[in-house]
């Protein structure tokens, strides 16, 4: 009995020095907030959203956009096989710039999607202009051209480049025809072009030829073959990201054939978006139109980088959420965006390389003016 009491009293001694020795505890001037309990995890996987209808899908994609067209049809300048093979060639000769060294084709490049890829491109003696040269592609369909729609259609388009001392620095409509009438293989071009007209080489006939041409420049993608009824055009994330994009409000804009390119809008409609460019506010002189600009088409979206009016936006993804946040007032998260790229990604159309293959040029005259660098 007598050993069992010095063995209870040895242990009371223990705990007493086991205490002392132990840290203070840390001081705590309010309760500690308790972490929520996690939420019961499944034990089979959730499933995933139920596909979207196709067929119903179809339907609203056909009412929001429309059937594209084979071509940018216009009563103003019917096009003839004749002014599209003067018309292209036209549009890759750089002898219509002062120091021959640029044409249509060099800021429009056909071989890639219409673009050159450069946030603005280079003109006469290493110019560069303010704005992102958008694509000649599927731009006849748009209701106006130029960011800021200075130009009513591609025919006005063409014309407005040429004499620009930014871009390719012809220094007249006069001194364009004196070379155009000094290349032989050109007369030849023009009558058969515009067979009615008593002086068939003129500048406004130059500029029909070009606009001719350009309105056949339509690539068909996988959204017009699904539009059209074919289901299986569109793979399953497209399909989401159809649905993701006409849910997500992107088509209060981006609507019609062009999908964009019907409209002008105001950069920074929800939110304000930084820009010292004013838009068609500098063509209209009124400043309710500052930071307005004609909303660009997104045919062939995922090819035609960088994007907005000053090139300053370098990937799609970033446009997306930039849209979203300044036009929308919309802060997507990263599998909304994932899926409208995949939308996008089927805009991407198909060119016709025989169409836009490089032509042969008709040779210089003796009279030909030499290039000019001034």
């Amino acid at each position: 009995m007598r050993r069992l009491a010095w063995l209870a009293l040895a242990a009371l001694l223990a705990c007493d020095r086991g205490a002392e020795t132990a840290p203070p505890p840390t001081e705590v001037t309010e309760p500690a907030a308790r972490a929520p309990a996690a939420p019961p995890q499944p034990t089979e996987a959730v499933p995933p959203a139920p596909a979207p209808d196709r067929a119903a899908l179809m339907a609203r994609a056909k009412m929001v956009f429309g059937v594209l067209p084979s071509e940018a049809a216009s009563t103003a300048n019917p096009i003839t096989d004749a002014k599209i093979t003067l018309g292209r060639i036209l549009f890759y000769d750089t002898r219509f710039s002062k120091n021959q060294e640029i044409a249509c084709n060099n800021c429009h490049k056909l071989d890639r999607f219409g673009v050159d890829g450069e946030r603005t491109s280079l003109g006469h003696r290493g110019q560069r202009g303010a704005r992102n040269s958008p694509t000649v592609y599927n731009a006849a369909l748009q209701f106006v051209q130029f960011w800021d729609g200075r130009a009513a259609d591609v025919e006005a388009q063409a014309k407005g480049p040429v004499l620009n001392p930014v871009e390719m620095g012809m220094p007249s409509e006069a001194y364009v025809l004196q070379v155009i009438e000094s290349i032989p293989g050109y007369a030849p071009l023009f009558k058969a072009a515009f067979p009615q007209d008593a002086k068939p080489i003129t500048y406004d006939s130059m500029a029909r030829a070009i606009g001719a041409f350009e309105r056949r420049l339509i690539t068909p993608s996988p959204l017009d073959q699904f539009i059209a009824g074919d289901a299986a055009a569109l793979d399953q994330a497209q399909v989401r990201g159809l649905q993701t994009f006409l849910d997500t409000g992107c088509t209060t804009c981006h609507q019609g054939v062009g999908i964009g390119g019907g409209m002008y809008q105001k950069i920074g409609l929800v939110r304000p978006y930084a820009t010292l460019d004013e838009g068609r506010a500098a063509i209209t002189h009124n400043p309710a139109d500052k930071q307005f600009f004609k909303v660009p088409s997104l045919r062939n979206v995922a090819k035609t980088g960088p994007y907005f009016h000053d090139g300053t936006i370098e990937t799609l993804d970033q446009a997306i959420r930039t849209m979203a946040a300044f036009q929308l007032g919309r802060d997507l998260i990263d599998e909304q965006v994932a899926s409208i790229r995949a939308f996008l990604e089927s805009l991407t159309g198909t060119v016709d390389t025989a169409y836009v293959a490089r032509p042969t040029l008709p040779e210089s005259g003796p009279d030909t003016p030499r290039p000019d660098p001034s």
